[in-house]
This record gives C-alpha cells, sequence and structure tokens, in this order.
C-alpha cells in the first residue's frame, strides 16, 4: 500500500490540491493500485503547494508543485524511480528551506492531520496538559515565566506577568481569550496553526485555565478564515469528547467556544475584541482597568494570541530551559516568520530570534520574485515600518528592532522591489487608519484623514520649500498619531509612514535624503 500525503491546507487548496487528491484517488483505483490518500497539514512551503509526499522506509519524498495534469506520470514514476520525476524534491526534510528551521510550534505541520487525536498524540500531543495537571497553577505560571516567553502579537510582553496578575486577581469566574483575529498583511501563521494543528491551540488554553483559574476560553477568529473555524469547531468538540475539557485530577472544569468576528480590523486591539465577544460594537477600551483584572464581562481576563497560547505546551512538556535555549537576549523562543509580497520562495520560517532580515529575505526567500533588486522589507503588518536593505543585517529581535523604530509584530514579511512607491504606501497606511479607526480618539479618527491630505498636497506640489513644510507637518503628525492616540491602531500608523519618509525621500520629491532628517 502506497501512502500519499496531500495538504487540506486553504492555500494548497487555493492551487489545486483538492483537485490533486481526486485525480490520485480516481487513476489509482482505475490502475486497480492500492494507494491511500491521506490529508494533511501544510508545511508552509507555499511555492511548491501542492505538495505531495510518499511515505517511505527512509521517510517521505516529495513532490511538486504538483497538479492533477500529473497524476498519471506520478503513479507511473512511484511504480518504478520515483527520483527521476521532474517534480521529485528528494527527502522532504532534506529540503534547505525546511532543514535549517527551528520548529517547535510547526513541528508536526505537514505530518499530522488536523483532526486526528491519534496523530497529534503520537507526536508529542498533550504531554505539557498531562504535566499541568499534576501541578499546582502557580508552578505553571512560573514556569511560563521561566521560559521568557512574550506575547506574540505584537507588543512583546512578558506572558507569565500576565498570567499571574490574572492568577493573584480575586474573582469567582476568570475567561482565557484567544486574539485569533489574525489580520495584518502577509501574515498567515495563526491561520496555518489553527487549519493544521488545532490541538495544539486547544491544549495551551486549557493550560492557561488550569494555570490562572479559569472555567471558560474563547476563541475569536476572523470571518475571513472558514476552514479555521471549521477545523477549530470540530477539534474543540473532539477534544471534549475524549475529556480534555474535563482535567481528570485537576479539580477544574474548561470549556472552549469559539467566536467568529464581523471584519473589524481594530477588534484584533484586545480590548476592542472584548468589546466584540460581549456583543458590542468593537471600540478601545481605556486602559486602566487592564483586562488581565477587569476583561470580559468585566472579570479577570488572560488575552493572548494564537502563537503565545500555542508555545504552552511545548514550554510544559520540554522545560522552560528547553524553551529559552532558542534565541537571543530577551526575545526567546521561537517565532514563524512569514515571507510575503514580492519574494520568489514565499512561506513559513520558524527560527529562533536572531538570525537577520537578510538571512530570512534573501537565503529563504531567495529575493524578489521579480529578479529586480530590493527596495524595502515591511516588518508587522500594514502599520509595521520599511525597512531598508542597510538594514537588513539587523538581528530578528524585538530590541534591536525597537532601536530602528520598527516592529516584528506578528513576524509577518512583505518585501518590496525598487518599483514600489513609498510615498503611495505612506497615503494607503494613513487611508488604511481612517478607515479601520473605531473612532473613539482624536489623534487617530482626525489625524489619519489629515495624513492623506498632507501627503497629498506634498506628492503634487512642485515647490521644494513647500514640499520641505509639509514634510515637517507630516513628522510632527506622526508624533501625535504615536504617542497620543489611545491604541496601537494609531500609535503604529506613525510607523510606515515615519519611516518611508526617511529612508525613501526621493519617493515623496524631496531632494535628498538630508532633507528628510
Amino acid at each position: 500500500m502506497l501512502t500519499l500525503s496531500i495538504p487540506c491546507d486553504s492555500v494548497a487548496r487555493a492551487v489545486g490540491a483538492d483537485q490533486l487528491a481526486q485525480a490520485l484517488t480516481d487513476e489509482a483505483a482505475r490502475r486497480q493500485l492500492p494507494v491511500q490518500v491521506q490529508r494533511t497539514s501544510s508545511r508552509g512551503l507555499y511555492w511548491l503547494e501542492p505538495l505531495l509526499e510518499l511515505d517511505t522506509a527512509e521517510g517521505r519524498l516529495g513532490f511538486g508543485p504538483a497538479s492533477a495534469e500529473d497524476v498519471p506520470s506520478l503513479l507511473d514514476a512511484l511504480a518504478a524511480d520515483p527520483s527521476q520525476h521532474p517534480l521529485a524534491l528528494g527527502p522532504v526534510e532534506q529540503i534547505p528551506y525546511l532543514k535549517t528551521q527551528q520548529r517547535l510550534l510547526f513541528a508536526r505541520a505537514g505530518i499530522t492531520r488536523p483532526l486526528s487525536l491519534d496523530d497529534y498524540r503520537t507526536h508529542g500531543g498533550f504531554e505539557g496538559l498531562a504535566k499541568a495537571a499534576l501541578m499546582d497553577g502557580a508552578d505553571v505560571v512560573a514556569a511560563v515565566l521561566e521560559s521568557g516567553l512574550r506575547g506574540r502579537g505584537g507588543a512583546a510582553f512578558p506572558a507569565g506577568i500576565k498570567w499571574r496578575t490574572v492568577r493573584d486577581a480575586p474573582a469567582a469566574q476568570k475567561y482565557v481569550v484567544c486574539n485569533a483575529d489574525e489580520g495584518d498583511s502577509g501574515t498567515f501563521a495563526d491561520r496555518m496553526l489553527m487549519e493544521g494543528d488545532p490541538f495544539l491551540l486547544i491544549e495551551g488554553m486549557i493550560i492557561a485555565g488550569l494555570a490562572v483559574g479559569a472555567s471558560k476560553g474563547y476563541i475569536y477568529v476572523r470571518s475571513e478564515y472558514p476552514d479555521a473555524v471549521r477545523a477549530l469547531n470540530e477539534a474543540v468538540l473532539l477534544a471534549r469528547e475524549a475529556g480534555y475539557l474535563d482535567v481528570t485530577g485537576s479539580g477544574v472544569a474548561f470549556d472552549l467556544e469559539v467566536r467568529v468576528g464581523a471584519g473589524a480590523y481594530i477588534c484584533g486591539e484586545e480590548t476592542a475584541l472584548l468589546e466584540s465577544l460581549e456583543g458590542k460594537r468593537g471600540i478601545v477600551r481605556a486602559k486602566p482597568p487592564l483586562p488581565a483584572l477587569q476583561g470580559l464581562f468585566g472579570q479577570p481576563t488572560l488575552v493572548h494570541n494564537v502563537l503565545t497560547l500555542a508555545s504552552v505546551p511545548i514550554i510544559l512538556a520540554k522545560g522552560a530551559a528547553f524553551y529559552r535555549d532558542f534565541g537571543m537576549g530577551r526575545s526567546l523562543g521561537t517565532l514563524p516568520f512569514q515571507l510575503a509580497g514580492n519574494i520568489r520562495y514565499g512561506g513559513l520560517v520558524e527560527r529562533g530570534f536572531g538570525l537577520t532580515l537578510r538571512e530570512l529575505v534573501e537565503d529563504y526567500g531567495g529575493g524578489t520574485a521579480s529578479g529586480r533588486p530590493l527596495k524595502a522589507a515591511q516588518i508587522g503588518g500594514p502599520l509595521g515600518a520599511w525597512v531598508p536593505p542597510s538594514q537588513f543585517d539587523t538581528p530578528l529581535d524585538y530590541e534591536a528592532f525597537a532601536a530602528l523604530g520598527a516592529m516584528i509584530g506578528h513576524g509577518g514579511v512583505v518585501v518590496a522591489d525598487d518599483t514600489l512607491d513609498m510615498a503611495g504606501m505612506a497615503r494607503f497606511a494613513m487611508q488604511f487608519c481612517a478607515e479601520e479607526s473605531c473612532g473613539k480618539c482624536t489623534p487617530c479618527r482626525i489625524g489619519s484623514t489629515r495624513g492623506v491630505e498632507v501627503i497629498e498636497r506634498l506628492i503634487a506640489s512642485t515647490d521644494p520649500a513647500y514640499r520641505e513644510d509639509q514634510a515637517n507637518l507630516l513628522r510632527d503628525l506622526c508624533d501625535t498619531l504615536q504617542y497620543g492616540s489611545l491604541c496601537a491602531m494609531g500609535g503604529m500608523t506613525a510607523y510606515p509612514v515615519a519611516s518611508a519618509l526617511k529612508h525613501f525621500p526621493a519617493d515623496f520629491g524631496l531632494a535628498s535624503p538630508e532633507a528628510a532628517r
């Protein structure tokens, strides 16, 4: 019996994975060949999708990108010498893009069937929960604190401190909320994990509930992720039926519910998300009080994004010291970086903090898909800073990027070649903020609209002195947005605008870099 694996990931399906699986099943039946086609998660090597993998005694052999039209020749090759097929990639684990990664969160990616509890357990699933169930909640919190795990949603706040705050807050009811409203351009790690390894997120949330004393959890997923919603709903049902949501011996019953957002970018901000969960319009709350003390329905609430919660089972299963060995400085563990935009080899790269942006974009990504020179990479979503190639040797570390006036955020990297107009991208950032702002604070609501107008005047003018005046006004406006906004929506709008103005003044019609000092 030949066992063939094809991803059921939504990106793989978008480029023909379903048709490939059906064609293989049909052709094998016609030839009366003993072939089993199974649908697994994706490895995240998206330029090779659909990726077909063949189980062998020496490991899996890869073929890709494969299509339904390739099925007859693929079956011929599998019956003879698979290595001779034009789409043959050799052992999948030896593909250079994958071989040098440090996969913790995505260790099961491409290997397991997403909704198979047996597959999940066979590959280390629920080991962290088993250990946590035998520990005191305070010791679980201590392990998370000792690991150095920081929130992967952008702010990079130490996770253990947030856990300790929620645990110590006196309340009869507490909540764990997963922010799965992954709305940043170029990001897809949350979606990949929810579609491909949903039990990992569920396990992390159960452990969090045990540690902080919460009995209810919510996963807030963006509406644009229907496949993730379906996978999570089914996985929660399977976990509940298997008894994992009532942890034996812990004395704590924990239940989960999946909620779907309505497409508002602002609901990626934790307090706006909580408002939405309560059935209200997604508007940012003033802080204090912090959600850790007064969050969902006014109760202490632990809010993390997908990658943060999914890191917890690894920390509990392998120990805080194991996790802390990855990374550099205060940026510990691994982060799944996501390569998108004008990039030759787009996909997911999980590495410990400390590799450089150049390694990520050039060594893994292969440079631009167009073959033209690199102009910049935007890190951290549509409101992330534009980083020029002169700064590509900066290590991917929270503090190192903060020193550049940038942030790593959720790990999304969007690459651009030298044809990109940075003035247009600055205008887009202001327009995006104007459209997505909840409107609660003046700097964000009014400042973004004025920002569009200033950029348009700057670009339209042919008077050098007037352009410089408008550039200075734009810098002042960015300062107001960054330091005066109620939340990161307005505060981060300054990042792409200020960085574009600083590094690419010619795109704004400014005469020289000195003019954009």
